[in-house]
């Protein structure tokens, strides 16, 4: 059941461009979303559903709320199979907490199963890490932060610690460098830790270096790829809109009919529904399979992937079509077509990257390199 009415969209859809004007965050959006309960725990599900929705009115706004929304989603799916030990973020979050991400480094292309943040072990058995995290959305606003790093206490057999860090532990600092081409309201400014500390409650897991079957890494996978999935459907979704609006208005000067009588630009527009069609069933099958505790085995990751991949190449192609069929005018800086198109290209940025993803089904399909 979805959270998001009619008039909730019309607000969030009206502040878009000035978001992205001003190089501002989307503070009202997150308030209204927040009254909403859209921050509380849902099925995976009827969270891409609603992510898809909401990014067909603000991109930057679905982007930046997705954050949280996975490290819910990791929670739930740990509770789901039979591991209460984060259901602490689930209360969390019910209570208004606001969760971000602070996992992306820079040069990092292990992505997940490494790091180059140091995680350093206390006697109280809390840990401070010291490191440089780059992409950290909702860097304005958020009360937890998720974070990992490398203990290398034990040379031989190094660990990945992840945990939560609280707003108001010392030792990180926002750096405001955050001015990018599109997705600009998200907010994402590099965070520096030096030192902070994660309290031994807060520890989330403890996993070795590499590639690792822990549920933990499975819900972080499922939630992030599918959620990320279903914000560029939505882009793809409205260009498709606008496009379909700005085809009937504009009038060939040649035969005087409308451009939606054109068979050149319908068969345009039919091959981008065509491709845009194909997403809902992968999206929502494999989000509803996290929430059946269905049994992918090893072909999990190769199907979560090659969503996001499809799904965000799908995206870039119908907003192209869409400014194509819609003439010169949408070329303008101010127009809503311009924003999405600089929107969906920040989809090349999110991993799994196009490199990684097909080495990642490549295996699945052939076995490892040897």
């Amino acid at each position: 059941m979805t959270v998001l009415d009619a008039d909730l969209l019309a607000r969030i859809r009206s502040r878009a461009a000035g978001y992205d004007r001003d190089n501002a965050f989307f503070a009202d959006d997150l308030d209204d979303l927040r009254a909403a309960g859209y921050l509380e725990s849902r099925p995976l599900l009827e969270v891409a559903r609603d992510q898809r929705l909401l990014a067909a009115h603000a991109p930057a706004t679905a982007l930046g709320i997705n954050m949280h929304l996975v490290v819910v989603g990791i929670a739930r799916v740990l509770r789901e199979r039979g591991d209460p030990s984060l259901d602490w973020i689930l209360d969390d979050a019910a209570a208004g907490e606001l969760f971000a991400f602070g996992n992306s480094e820079a040069g990092n292309d292990q992505v997940m199963f490494d790091s180059r943040t140091a995680a350093v072990p206390q006697p109280d058995g809390s840990y401070l890490f010291t490191g440089t995290k780059i992409f950290t959305s909702l860097s304005p606003a958020w009360t937890r932060l998720a974070i990992f790093g490398r203990d290398d206490t034990d040379a031989s057999e190094p660990r990945l610690v992840h945990g939560v860090l609280t707003r108001d532990a010392p030792g990180h600092r926002a750096v405001g460098d955050w001015n990018p081409l599109g997705m600009r309201a998200t907010q994402s400014f590099t965070t520096v830790l030096d030192g902070a500390r994660v309290e031994p409650s807060r520890v989330t897991r403890i996993l070795p270096v590499g590639p690792v079957a822990d549920p933990y890494i499975f819900g972080l996978f499922a939630d992030f790829l599918l959620l990320i999935s279903s914000v560029y459907a939505g882009i793809a979704d409205r260009a498709l809109e606008l496009a379909l609006e700005n085809v009937g208005k504009r009038r060939s000067l040649k035969t005087g009919l409308a451009y939606s009588q054109d068979p050149d630009i319908r068969w345009q527009l039919a091959d981008a529904a065509i491709a845009l069609d194909s997403l809902a069933p992968q999206i929502e099958g494999l989000a509803r399979d996290v929430d059946e505790l269905a049994d992918h085995g090893a072909a999990w990751f190769r199907l979560l992937v090659g969503t996001k991949t499809r799904s965000v190449d799908v995206a870039r192609s119908v907003v192209e079509t869409a400014i194509r069929v819609s003439g010169g005018s949408s070329y303008g800086a101010e127009t809503e077509l311009s924003r999405l198109y600089r929107d969906a290209l920040a989809g090349l940025f999110h991993p799994s990257d196009p490199e990684s993803a097909h080495g990642t089904v490549a295996t699945n399909l052939l076995g490892a390199l040897e």
